[in-house]
């Protein structure tokens, strides 16, 4: 069909050969978890690819296992803030010779989107799977060590989570005058309008966190220790919780022992539960260094069945939101005052995210609501295009065009003929 073409034409375009971009101008580079749903998205139709999007993420894994959020292979003065600012090179625990990156990480992905992968040829996938493995166990092992103390898993900068400019961080980040900032120019802006990007409050404040870590040599215990903003995020949790779950299924195939995996599928559990707020009726971020949750309801409430929690309680507030909007999944609760239908993480739908919210409510028997996301997404797309997000309200395309990760969801899931290939 010719929207399954325009995918595809989409994914050729941001092809940089071993690597692909989000999308070009606004987003230069190869980013993490953008770059594990383009993986999936080209397994639609071009397996092998497929694998060499995740070996190329991973090359640029550090020592200690931590695979960065932005891997820069070619400078590009278009973008800001670039290798330059994060200082990462020389930095204890990193491997000589790896490709500049950033200093933090974001949501862990790419082990569900690996064992997916490994699933529409395994013939082919198995050998990549097989050496992919320890990678994924290191990447999984220092998310657990250094992000997941209070069991749930924390993040030391927005960034990290995906959910750059979400509500969950304004009174953290409200709370910590950026005071030392050295001046910088941003380059999204010239993108994109900045309306629908954060405003220049946040990125003082996500630039103060940067030039923190560096100073700090991105050393995480120090970062745990000292720094003001540490959120447990439901994004982080739900996602590795899921990712750790599918690399034990990769293990059972492969005959390693998965003890280590079952212990981390444990705590996770566990610290997701921190993570439940009665009063909202949904999962929550909280401030780990003042024990308050956030009283945000944002999509990353509803990742908890993409994690395979077995959970009614969010199902009352999971109809409160999708009453709330003509398209779901907002990405923050449209009847609250803080609620914007354009601005990045404050209100606006997200296909990847949709995908993963629909596919795990599908295994958790919801199948009607799951229904209904994978209907509003698929309209979106089709009416609207390959936009970076939408308008939950009238469905606008907003962010970037020509974007990979929604091209690929559309490929992998959205689309009426995906997983017929």
């Amino acid at each position: 069909m010719p929207l399954d073409d325009e995918a595809r034409r989409i994914l050729r375009l941001n092809d940089k050969g071993s690597y692909t971009v989000p999308t070009a101008g606004l987003y230069p580079y190869q980013w993490n978890w953008d770059s594990a749903f383009a993986a999936l998205g080209f397994a639609s139709f071009d397996v092998g690819r497929a694998w060499v999007e995740l070996e190329t993420l991973f090359s640029g894994q550090w020592a200690n296992g931590m695979v960065p959020h932005i891997l820069f292979h070619r400078d590009d003065p278009g973008y800001f803030p670039g290798p330059g600012i994060w200082g990462t090179e020389g930095v204890a625990g990193k491997g000589e010779g790896r490709v500049a990156s950033s200093g933090i990480s974001q949501p862990p992905v790419a082990a569900s989107l690996a064992w997916r992968i490994y699933g529409c040829d395994p013939a082919l996938g198995l050998p990549r799977l097989r050496a992919l493995f320890p990678r994924l166990m290191a990447f999984h092992r220092w998310f657990v060590a250094a992000r997941a103390e209070s069991g749930a898993v924390a993040t030391t900068h927005p960034w990290e989570t995906g959910r750059d400019n979400s509500p969950d961080w304004d009174a953290p980040l409200a709370a910590n005058d950026p005071v030392g900032v050295a001046p910088y120019t941003r380059r999204d802006t010239g993108h994109v309008n900045a309306r629908m990007r954060p405003t220049k409050e946040d990125y003082d404040r996500y630039i103060w966190l940067v030039q923190f870590g560096r100073a700090r040599g991105w050393d995480d215990a120090a970062i745990a220790v000292e720094s003001p903003f540490r959120m447990a995020d439901p994004t982080l949790t739900f996602i590795l919780l899921r990712a750790c779950r599918d690399l034990g299924a990769a293990a059972d195939v492969l005959g390693e022992d998965r003890a280590e995996i079952d212990g981390w599928i444990a705590h996770l559990e566990a610290g997701a539960e921190t993570l439940w707020n009665p009063e909202t009726g949904a999962y929550d971020s909280r401030n780990l260094r003042t024990g308050a949750l956030s009283g945000s309801v944002s999509n990353a409430s509803f990742l908890c069945w993409w994690a395979g929690l077995t959970d009614p309680r969010p199902i009352p507030t999971l109809r409160r939101i999708l009453g709330a909007a003509p398209f779901a999944v907002p990405s923050f609760d449209p009847e609250h005052p803080k609620f914007d239908t354009l601005r990045y993480w404050r209100g606006p739908v997200w296909a990847v995210m949709n995908t993963m919210i629909g596919l795990g409510m599908e295994e958790q028997g919801l199948g009607p609501q799951a229904a209904r996301i994978k209907a509003d997404t698929a309209r979106l797309i089709s009416e609207n295009g390959f936009a970076e997000y939408f308008d939950p309200v009238n469905g606008t395309p907003a962010g970037g065009g020509t974007f990979t990760w929604t091209a690929a969801v559309w490929l992998a899931w959205a689309s009426p003929s995906a997983g017929e290939g």
